[in-house]
């Protein structure tokens, strides 16, 4: 089996043309801080939380061993979900290839029902297309089916059930396919970034895979503040191939700095095509890769614009519009989520309308429950006061019958105090709570997700770092090597970041 070494010389070793490369000629379509004057050749790409596939060689084949199976992941300190992932994380591990391979993927269902492996933007032939009972039959419980592919395209694809639910509960991966002539501007640091969301009751592990709205929003796996960030030296040209397989679009935005979009999930983008911004739009079923140079140093932040995309255990939570009566809205996340019980007319009677645009009722009281009412400023001070978190013996934050924190102490998380940052009126402000209390800042997760990739993040970074969020980490030489030598000292088997440590 290919160890990750011989995965990195295998590409550094695609010929010594690549390396003798001439020097890029001057870009009339790029400002100067994108072009480019190094020498061209394919860098493997780094999936964070995830890392890639491993393959062995059968003649000149390469054979991936593909699993869909039930995966156990913690997407956030005091969260594990019951996903359906690959080879034992949901997405499942990256696929890297170069254009003119031959690639064999063996895929095992060990899924309780029928499945089939769809490959997202592949022009191949039509009995590997993945189409249960079109293309293939549907995979059994405990099945086996072989794809194979001449690999002739360039890339960045994705692989996923084709059963639909499944594709919510976490199951896809991406699948690059390096070009056989390298992209030119060169890039120093290549990432895969998957965009996902599950809608999950309070003490409940499963995602409701038929809801409309999402209370949990990942990246590559993880919610902020447990996603790691994108280690870059300054200086360095940075690729980033933003992968959407969910029900939502997502217009991911970096912080200081202006990209190009250079690719979508069709191949590359002709250079003249190109357009700069620091957002991009990422629709369902859709990969856009985008391009800069990291001459900024900083930590700055990557995310999803949407407001409710930058929270966790955000559905329709935000409490009544107004703090004394009028029109109702949000309800308990059952409500919210589409799981809806109760008589008359469910979801027609007036219990559940309006509620943040849910059904048709009218407005007025309700006894429906809510996920927060008034507060009065004696109890709010109090509870501030009081707010520390326990852990059980296994280190899982404990959670009451509610699904909430219980809140007692937690080695390495604090809470702020907050007991000032409510205003005397605040129960007559139209509109309280809302982000500035209920949402953010949140509890004090520093010692908690600790890594060596957020070596040096400013005291409580966590406290702002919710949902569909992560860093760009863009740092100078010297601050670059010290968190690069505490990744190394770290080291784990599959480390999505080991094929930069030679190199750093």
């Amino acid at each position: 089996m290919a160890n990750r070494r011989s995965f990195l010389q295998s590409f550094l070793g695609l010929g010594a043309g690549l390396f003798a490369a001439e020097k890029l000629g001057a870009s009339t379509s790029l400002p100067q801080n994108h072009r480019d004057q190094s020498p061209a050749f394919n860098v493997p790409v780094i999936t964070t939380e995830v890392g890639d596939m491993p393959y062995t060689m059968d003649g000149d084949v390469k054979v991936f061993h593909l699993i869909a199976q039930v995966v156990r992941q913690k997407i956030a300190p005091g969260k594990t979900l019951d996903l359906w992932g690959f080879n034992g994380s949901a997405p499942g591990p990256t696929i890297q290839v170069n254009q003119g391979d031959r690639v064999r993927v063996i895929f095992d269902n060990h899924l309780p029902e029928p499945t089939t492996i769809h490959w997202h933007g592949f022009e191949d032939r039509i009995q590997y297309d993945g189409q249960p009972g079109i293309s293939q039959p549907a995979v059994k419980p405990g099945g086996r089916f072989v794809y194979e592919f001449d690999i002739h395209q360039e890339g960045t694809y994705f692989y996923h059930s084709h059963m639909a639910m499944q594709e919510m509960a976490g199951m896809l991966g991406a699948f690059i396919m390096h070009p056989k002539q390298p992209y030119r501007p060169h890039c120093d640091k290549d990432f895969v970034i998957h965009l996902q969301e599950y809608a999950v009751l309070p003490s409940n592990t499963v995602p409701n895979t038929m809801s409309m709205e999402y209370n949990w929003l990942l990246l590559n796996g993880k919610a902020g503040p447990a996603s790691t960030p994108l280690i870059v030296r300054q200086g360095e040209r940075v690729r980033i191939r933003f992968v959407n397989l969910g029900m939502d679009h997502h217009p991911m935005h970096i912080h200081g700095n202006t990209f190009y979009t250079t690719g979508t999930e069709g191949g590359r983008i002709p250079e003249s095509a190109w357009w700069p911004g620091n957002t991009v739009l990422v629709g369902v079923a859709q990969a856009r890769t985008v391009e800069f140079v990291a001459k900024n140093p900083g930590d700055w932040m990557l995310h999803c614009h949407l407001p409710h995309h930058m929270m966790n255990q955000m559905s329709s939570s935000v409490g009544k519009m107004t703090r004394t009566g009028g029109m109702g809205a949000g309800g308990d996340m059952n409500t919210g989520m589409g799981m809806l019980q109760g008589t008359p007319g469910v979801p027609l009677g007036e219990d559940y309308g309006p509620q943040l645009g849910r059904g048709l009722g009218v407005a007025g009281s309700s006894d429906t429950a809510t996920t927060n009412g008034p507060l009065s400023q004696e109890k709010a001070n109090a509870a501030m006061g009081k707010m520390q978190t326990s852990t059980d013996d296994a280190g899982e934050m404990k959670m009451d019958e509610m699904g909430q924190m219980q809140m007692d102490t937690m080695p390495g998380m604090q809470m702020n105090d907050m007991a000032d940052d409510i205003a005397p009126n605040a129960n007559n402000v139209p509109n309280f709570p809302q982000d500035a209390y209920m949402e953010g800042p949140m509890m004090l997760m520093d010692d908690v997700v600790d890594k060596p990739e957020n070596y040096g993040l400013n005291t409580g970074w966590s406290q702002y770092m919710q949902g569909m969020m992560t860093f760009v980490r863009v740092l100078p030489p010297e601050k670059y090597d010290a968190v690069v030598e505490r990744m190394k000292r770290a080291y784990h088997p599959n480390n999505p970041y080991a094929t930069i440590f030679d190199h750093a």
